[in-house]
């Protein structure tokens, strides 16, 4: 095994999304969208928005469910988006105007620290983005002033790893070739929350009430419908965090790498569908 270089194991201690995440987000955008597309999809089921609702969402990524919330309440209600990421933030925006969806507005800010004028909402969302705050609680407590008193919030949040294969399996592959830093509970990343009870506690710490917790799972599509274990493995190489840390070592051990991450996606590929692998994710609802 390769010696890693010193600099990549410290930067993957966290995930700088007001930086290098943000831009590879963007860039593989069609790919990460239509990969969690099914979660995104089970979260908008539960949450239920309703017209004439004003719903903030934070971490809006590429901007899928903060657009189809925007729909959802439309024509009188609205969605304001905020991300950390300046690039996601643009990009968005022109996202939004080439839909012609005009009741949606992006903002570029830190969301555990964001003062919104136009308080309050009625609505708070995420998907995926609040596992990332590096002191959860006052970060919560933050998001619970920008809702009116009993107004709801909705988190999808990543499940255990275990029950998420199509982001370890990957990663088991990826620590096969290179060095990667040992996974830290309850640290800011996609699995801050994989114990339910500490996602209970930080938001009852927070202020907000009636928190309900809920488990989801099924399978998503890696790289997105129809992807072959080529184009997944691909994907997965430039976008993820872990197919990243790869790119900081010679060329023969990246193939060596992609060669088994295709191999791993072959065992998962349905012609019809593309390469489908277990998902499970926990929907939480609170009020403020």
């Amino acid at each position: 095994m390769t010696d890693a270089p010193h600099h990549h194991a410290d930067a993957l201690k966290y995930e700088d999304w007001a930086g290098e995440m943000g831009a590879r987000w963007l860039a593989n955008l069609t790919g990460f969208e239509s990969t969690i597309a099914p979660a995104g999809e089970a979260l908008l089921a539960h949450a239920a928005y309703r017209p004439g609702e004003r719903v903030v969402d934070i971490g809006f990524g590429g901007g899928a469910t903060s657009l189809a919330i925007a729909k959802a309440v439309a024509p009188e209600g609205e969605v304001v988006g905020i991300d950390i990421s300046p690039d996601l933030a643009a990009a968005t925006t022109r996202r939004a105007a080439g839909a012609g969806i005009a009741n949606a507005r992006f903002i570029c800010d830190d969301a555990a620290t964001v003062a919104v004028p136009e308080l309050p909402f009625d609505r708070l969302c995420s998907r995926f983005g609040s596992m990332f705050f590096s002191e959860p609680v006052p970060a919560f407590a933050n998001l619970r002033g920008l809702l009116k008193a009993g107004g709801r919030l909705d988190l999808a949040v990543w499940g255990p790893p275990q029950q998420n294969p199509w982001m370890l399996e990957g990663m088991a592959v990826a620590r096969r070739h290179v060095e990667m830093p040992a996974p830290v509970p309850r640290a800011p990343g996609p699995f801050a929350f994989e114990e339910r009870d500490y996602m209970e506690e930080t938001l009852v710490a927070a202020g907000f009430s009636n928190v309900h917790i809920v488990a989801a799972r099924g399978e998503l599509p890696v790289g997105g419908p129809g992807a072959t274990p080529e184009q997944a493995q691909a994907f997965v190489r430039h976008a993820l965090a872990f197919g990243q840390a790869l790119l900081d070592y010679p060329p023969e051990v990246q193939e060596a790498a992609a060669a088994e991450l295709t191999t791993l996606y072959t065992k998962y590929y349905r012609p019809s569908e593309g390469v489908m692998m277990g998902y499970a994710i926990w929907l939480v609802s609170a009020n403020a």
